[in-house]
């Protein structure tokens, strides 16, 4: 993986809101067809997830249960497709460790995610939550 494409995946807390949006391409569960969306990642543990706490499952989650393998899409400054794939985080105390470090990137004074604060764990815990992994391109 080329350097400048590694470091914009590797975010630090101190990454901006806007380098932490990307774009995702899941395959549709029903139609197979492909679905793009914009959605946050982030950096907690050495690696990548995706992360939402809407209810219902939101349609990107359960695509990426169905069919795995997604592309993720680099769009603010380094613009690259990675393929990638998806492993839903089901395990309480791997799901508490990763979200625990979520919220408290987004509980910084710079606020990256721009959401009220403070961010409180509780309300993240049922979120639904993948780790993402990039094969070697």
């Amino acid at each position: 993986m080329d350097e400048e494409i590694r470091r914009a995946i590797e975010i630090t807390p101190s990454a901006t809101t806007r380098q932490r949006i990307i774009d995702i391409t899941t395959t549709g569960r029903r139609t197979g067809l492909p679905r793009r969306i914009e959605i946050f990642f982030y950096r907690a543990l050495g690696k990548t997830y995706l992360c939402s706490g809407t209810m219902p499952p939101p349609s990107w989650y359960v695509n990426l249960v169905a069919t795995p393998a997604f592309s993720f899409h680099l769009k603010n400054g380094v613009r690259a497709d990675l393929k990638a794939t998806a492993r839903p985080v089901t395990d309480p105390e791997e799901r508490l460790a990763v979200l625990t470090e979520i919220v408290a990137d987004l509980n910084q004074p710079h606020n990256p995610g721009t959401l009220p604060q403070p961010v409180l764990l509780n309300n993240w815990l049922s979120s639904r939550l993948v780790e993402v992994t990039f094969p070697a391109q």
